[in-house]
């Protein structure tokens, strides 16, 4: 099983890098935003399929850094998921308090 995902871990980890650079192209292009869903999604993807390949191509200051990005990206996946849920339960909250006045 080793041996497989030996085989496999530069295509997986070319597969993350292509996901990192489709995202900050799409960013520059103008078409997602850095709260876009999609946006976020490719850069936690990628930094966690190139962390993947560095597991089997052993590298410390490139872990370092995927392990950063995927930090950076959960926090701002978290952020906007508060946001979001906040946002959605907003209303039904002040209904709820008209609803009592």
């Amino acid at each position: 099983m080793y041996k497989i995902f030996f085989e496999l871990s530069n295509g997986i980890g070319i597969i993350g890098v292509l996901f990192i650079l489709i995202a900050y192209f799409m960013l520059n292009a103008e078409k997602w935003t850095p709260n876009h869903v999609i946006y976020q999604f490719f850069n936690l993807s990628g930094a966690c399929l190139i962390l993947f390949s560095l597991f089997f191509h052993w590298n410390l200051s490139s872990v370092l850094i995927e392990i950063a990005w995927i930090t950076i990206s959960l926090i701002s996946v978290s952020r906007n998921l508060l946001a979001y849920l906040r946002k959605k339960s907003l209303p039904v909250v002040c209904s709820a308090i008209a609803d009592k006045v």
